[in-house]
């Protein structure tokens, strides 16, 4: 395993990341366990859950599995908050954001649930239009300052927004956002725009999720089968559905199919391999449901790509555009996942 830095930092991070976000639907105890173990085996340090992942559940199973492993100290553990932690009728107004009172109160739930007594990396899940930067940085630095968070950063930011929050840490001398985490697959790029070129100059590092956008890059979805058995986009209602079964994403992904076999290798082992060497990427977040998912899903780490098969794919999905936007960055501000 080539570990790579935490962008300024001197925390070294392996190439793929655990995603947790499974762990309590599709993922039993059992199997999150065992999933755990096997990615610390095989190299795998940094693990990411957030406390909306089924409502605090993917985090009490990554707690119980890091206690069972015995290898917490050895983890990067990085969860996240700004969703809704409160489901149903409540009519708390303040159950979401990215206010102090919620910073504070989500922080101190999710040591408890993760059963730990700090966290690595504590991420904002969002950005809030409704809360100033400057309230966000103050209650993140203020827990970094009482031991409970070591490094701090964001996930899903505009290149602006980014940018923002480091002058405001600068301005107020704040601890600063290390860490990054955009929407990055082969059928989105737009990061490359802005971020990906703003991340390397100021020294984040960039956990891309979603590399193999949400499934749909594992070559399991076709022209005749777009809603294959336990698949994810079998939803009507999914914003991303007329998007992904159009004819557009339908040619790029046979483009790279035809590519991938090419190399002997899958469609997921090559969309994988190519989100995580791509310049400025530190690590992409996977999330397997299974322990044979998580298998396949390390191989791709040793998959490589030549600079015209590089061409080739720049051909099928050019650098900076998407053919489907895994994220729409104008959105209603994000409540819940």
């Amino acid at each position: 395993m080539e570990y790579r830095y935490l962008g300024r930092t001197g925390t070294r991070v392996s190439p793929l990341t655990l995603g947790t976000m499974t762990f309590g639907s599709t993922t039993d105890q059992t199997e999150a366990t065992t999933i755990v173990q096997y990615a610390i085996d095989h190299g795998i340090n940094l693990i990411d859950t957030a406390n909306v992942y089924n409502t605090g559940v993917s985090e009490q199973f990554l707690g119980k599995a890091l206690k069972k492993t015995g290898f917490r100290e050895h983890i990067v553990l990085a969860t996240k908050c700004h969703g809704n932690m409160f489901k149903g009728e409540d009519r708390n107004p303040n159950r979401w954001g990215n206010s102090r009172r919620q910073i504070i109160q989500q922080c101190e739930a999710s040591l408890e649930r993760l059963n730990t007594d700090y966290i690595d990396l504590y991420q904002i899940h969002r950005p809030d239009p409704h809360t100033p930067i400057d309230e966000t940085l103050r209650a993140l630095d203020d827990l970094v300052c009482a031991g409970k968070v070591r490094y701090i950063g964001c996930s899903t930011f505009t290149s602006w927004q980014l940018v923002e929050s480091l002058w405001i840490s600068d301005k107020h001398n704040l601890n600063r956002f290390v860490t990054e985490q955009p929407p990055y697959n082969l059928l989105d790029r737009r990061i490359e725009r802005e971020l990906i070129p703003a991340c390397q100059n100021f020294g984040l590092a960039i956990l891309p999720w979603s590399p193999l956008a949400g499934g749909y890059l594992t070559g399991k979805y076709t022209r005749e089968n777009t809603q294959p058995e336990n698949s994810r986009y079998t939803d009507s209602s999914n914003p991303r559905i007329d998007h992904l079964m159009s004819d557009a994403c339908f040619n790029v992904l046979e483009g790279l199919q035809q590519l991938a076999e090419s190399k002997s290798c899958t469609l997921t082992k090559l969309a994988l391999a190519w989100v995580i060497n791509q310049p400025g990427i530190t690590s992409a977040i996977i999330g397997p449901r299974t322990l044979d998912q998580l298998k396949d899903n390390l191989t791709a780490l040793n998959i490589t790509i030549s600079e015209e098969e590089h061409k080739t794919i720049d051909t099928l999905i050019p650098p900076g555009t998407f053919v489907c936007p895994y994220y729409e960055t104008n959105s209603t501000p994000y409540q819940s996942r």
